[in-house]
């Protein structure tokens, strides 16, 4: 088994649910007592965040490299981002660590390929949903498309994720909300909704929902245990 290093902390909330659903992963996957091998560094989230919303994307990359490095010295044999967001800088963190990353939208893209869908809606922060980290992997890699909600709908879902869901505090208000959104994309020719923000799993399940959603949460961590195993 690899060891997996888990960047985690942004926010703790849904490492929580990384950490809980990679062991119960390798627990089915390997029976008896099996537990997944792995190290979790939990960040600050708040500090992230600052810097996240001064724009301040090169002080993060640095921040986020040096701590991937903490998890190589610890002996991480790959490392898991546990966000969506923080994935904007993969590239740099796989060339100075030179350990490789299990990119989120990779994992994503092949569940969504494998369901056979090719336009996608996607929700998540501002900055995953705006920037093109993630639909470019989905479109080069996968030929899927991706819509974004308009812009009001982009601030209301974000703002929700900022000053609701990394507090664990949930909603019935917010989840009519992003139900809302989710109905003006399918309207306008999604097949699918990627829960892109890897809090909005902890507040929208697929019961709720008309359109088939991909958890990336769940997603990442099946897949970091599938590689772990391999």
């Amino acid at each position: 088994m690899k060891k997996i290093g888990l960047l985690g902390g942004m926010s703790w909330e849904s490492s929580l649910e990384y950490y809980r659903i990679i062991n119960e992963e390798v627990k089915m996957k390997l029976g008896e007592t099996h537990s997944a091998q792995c190290i979790l560094n939990s960040l600050d989230f708040h500090e992230i965040e600052i810097l996240q919303h001064q724009n301040l994307w090169g002080q993060l990359t640095e921040l986020m490299v040096f701590e991937a490095n903490n998890l190589k010295k610890a002996g991480a044999d790959f490392l898991v981002i546990c966000t969506n967001t923080m994935h904007k800088m993969v590239q740099e963190i796989e060339q100075k660590t030179d350990l490789s990353v299990l990119h989120i939208a990779d994992s994503t893209g092949e569940a969504i390929k494998k369901a056979g869908l090719e336009i996608i809606g996607l929700l998540g922060t501002k900055f995953t949903m705006e920037g093109d980290f993630y639909k470019e992997v989905l479109k080069s890699n996968y030929g899927i498309e991706t819509q974004i909600p308009e812009e009001k709908d982009r601030q209301i879902i974000h703002d929700i994720i900022y000053k609701e869901l990394v507090k664990g505090i949930l909603k019935e208000d917010s989840r009519k909300e992003y139900l809302e959104i989710i109905g003006k994309l399918q309207t306008t020719g999604a097949q699918g909704i990627i829960l892109g923000c890897t809090e909005i799993p902890l507040l929208i399940k697929q019961a709720q929902c008309s359109l088939p959603v991909f958890d990336t949460t769940s997603i990442h961590a099946k897949a970091a245990v599938k590689y772990a195993l391999t």
